[in-house]
């Protein structure tokens, strides 16, 4: 019976610690006003979390227009985070990528679609085998107009697919560069098993689902 109590207390403080963070903080975070990043010579920035960001900085960058993606932290309600610290569950951030495009050559909207066409866009909480709020979705927006894009394709996805989408819609704040060696990660890791068993395969889902929009071999050098 001890050890069954004793079970049930572990399980529940997991519980808490990794709850992204208190409804009021929450209610915080949805609320605020979103802040409008300028498009500073030609390139615009914007914000997407769906999981690893291993994963999703390769998706991004194999997109034509997008000249550079940055692995880092977003959502959450403490300052300077950190991989160690967003593990833990408390910070409420999320891993999230920070993608600079080229508006002439791609737009916000068809970034969105990049975003939901390569992810579970059902599984709350994580991505695959990746659980913890720290692998939540979340899509940030930077102004009214991006947000009704958002709401729009979501509201369209899940009417046409019959499901829940998990990915949560927040106003943009802050991101958070991430550690160093976290950048161009798949780029720099090639044989890593990670990569091998699960990078490189969402990342080839993706391709097979968006051929139009990708970067040829030479766009990528």
């Amino acid at each position: 019976m001890k050890h069954s109590i004793y079970l049930l207390v572990l399980l529940f403080t997991f519980s808490c610690q990794n709850s992204a963070q208190s409804k009021k903080q929450q209610e915080k975070i949805t609320t605020a006003q979103p802040v409008e990043l300028p498009v500073e010579q030609g390139q615009a920035r914007t914000y997407f979390a769906s999981g690893c960001f291993w994963c999703v900085e390769a998706i991004f960058e194999s997109v034509l227009g997008v000249n550079e993606v940055t692995s880092g932290y977003s959502g959450g309600h403490t300052k300077n985070p950190t991989y160690a610290s967003s593990n833990t569950g408390k910070t409420g951030h999320a891993e999230t990528v920070e993608v600079i495009y080229d508006p002439r050559l791609i737009n916000f909207s068809t970034l969105v679609d990049v975003y939901f066409g390569s992810q579970n866009i059902s599984q709350e909480n994580g991505q695959g085998n990746d659980i913890g709020s720290q692998y939540r979705s979340i899509i940030f927006y930077q102004n009214e107009a991006q947000k009704q894009i958002i709401l729009r394709k979501k509201d369209s996805i899940a009417k046409a697919l019959n499901v829940k989408i998990a990915a949560e819609v927040y106003p943009f704040q802050k991101f958070w560069k991430a550690e160093d060696y976290h950048q161009d990660y798949e780029k720099l890791n090639p044989n890593n098993r990670y990569i091998q068993n699960v990078s490189k395969p969402r990342l080839n889902r993706f391709k097979e689902k968006f051929p139009d929009i990708l970067k040829t071999n030479q766009e990528k050098d």
